[in-house]
């Protein structure tokens, strides 16, 4: 490993049917006001919503709710979390729901105490709160899995007006001081909303895979939770109910974003950048944005990074590559990945998910291009791969 790193996630997980046993005395640790977080109120026709208010009652907290927490949470939802918590005093912020619940919930506590203009500051700048301004503390109840946000700093906001979106992975701070994952939670999340999922955990992976051609042991990690995520998809896929594979998922969207797998590595996300700009958009859900531009972008990655997608064909996709040139092996584990969208049934253009050809020129000014694994694009690259997706 040829990287240099410092390593410290503060994040406390409790993992399992009975996790949310934990919850209460979690709350011991906190003061009295709890800002509850929750979406559309999916939470409350599957009961888990009554659960956890029960606990909250008994451990004597008030309770100040703000449900309506949408996928791809807004600019102006964030302003109206923001103006919640200040008014009421708020000791901790819960987060009761997927991955753009606590997104969402890690934005609020940044700005809530930040002075000045905070979307500007920690999201447009990328900067990260001064030292010393007193944060929210965040708990998260996860009810998808996929972004790994329950034990990570990032937080992905959408200006609605504009439509940009934008993640900032705030220092560790932001990260959840707990997280509670029961597989369970996860078996009523709508058949898309899981298969997006499970491509956003894939996508994670690659995304810090697809970087420099070292002896890395954290390659080899992903590569072990790739081939796991693969297997376990086509289980849930055709049994949604299969706990141990739910189970499975959820703890590889764990491990596929708490920084572990990234440590010693250049990192590439312009995928997820390109993938930001198209849910901007259209608003489809992120892992089916991402899953429609991976094919164009990783073919044209494939010939710069050509050692490392021949390894990802062989130890991910069990290509032998017998009397086959490298470029081969590659091209072959990269048509093996797009079997795989297909039998798991993931969009594979943006034309499925509501992109038209007029939108091209405003999701590639809407992409922000950073320094990447193996190829760096400017915007011309990123409206050619748009079309290529189409």
């Amino acid at each position: 490993m040829q990287g240099n790193f410092s390593y410290h996630n503060p994040t406390k997980l409790y993992f399992g049917d009975e996790s949310l046993n934990y919850l209460k005395e979690e709350l011991n640790n906190y003061g009295p006001v709890v800002l509850l977080n929750y979406g559309s109120g999916s939470v409350k026709r599957n009961g888990i919503y009554d659960q956890v208010v029960v606990i909250l009652k008994e451990a004597g907290k008030t309770i100040v709710e703000n449900p309506g927490v949408m996928t791809n949470p807004t600019l102006e939802k964030l302003h109206e979390g923001v103006k919640i918590a200040r008014e009421n005093n708020v000791d901790l912020i819960l987060a009761l729901g997927g991955g753009s619940v606590c997104d969402y919930s890690k934005g609020v506590a940044a700005s809530v105490f930040y002075e000045g203009d905070y979307w500007n500051q920690f999201w447009l700048q990328q900067k990260n709160p001064p030292a010393g301004q007193k944060i929210l503390p965040v708990g998260c109840i996860l009810t998808m899995a996929g972004t790994g946000s329950e034990m990570n700093g990032g937080s992905v906001i959408t200006d609605a007006e504009k439509n940009f979106k934008v993640g900032h992975v705030f220092d560790d701070r932001l990260m959840p001081k707990f997280s509670i994952l029961n597989p369970k939670f996860t078996m009523t999340v709508p058949d898309n909303q899981m298969k997006a999922g499970i491509y956003d955990i894939m996508n994670h992976i690659m995304e810090q895979y697809f970087s420099d051609f070292d002896d890395n042991t954290s390659d080899y990690l992903s590569e072990g939770l790739m081939r796991s995520l693969i297997t376990v998809s086509r289980i849930a896929v055709k049994n949604p109910q299969d706990y141990e594979a739910r189970s499975n998922i959820m703890w590889t969207a764990t491990w596929a974003l708490n920084t572990l797998i990234g440590l010693g590595k250049r990192q590439d996300w312009m995928v997820h950048m390109i993938g930001h700009s198209v849910g901007a958009w259209t608003h489809a859900p992120h892992g089916y944005a991402l899953a429609t531009v991976s094919m164009a972008y990783y073919r044209r990655a494939m010939k710069p990074g050509l050692p490392k997608f021949v390894r990802f064909a062989k130890n991910v996709w069990d290509i032998k590559g017998d009397g086959m040139t490298d470029a081969q092996i590659a091209d072959a584990g990269i048509e093996a990945m797009r079997n795989w969208m297909l039998e798991i049934g993931l969009p594979l253009t943006i034309s499925e998910i509501g992109a038209t050809a007029d939108m091209i020129t405003g999701i590639t000014e809407g992409t922000i291009c950073y320094p990447s694994g193996y190829m760096d694009l400017k915007p011309e690259d990123v409206a050619e791969i748009l079309k290529e997706s189409l």
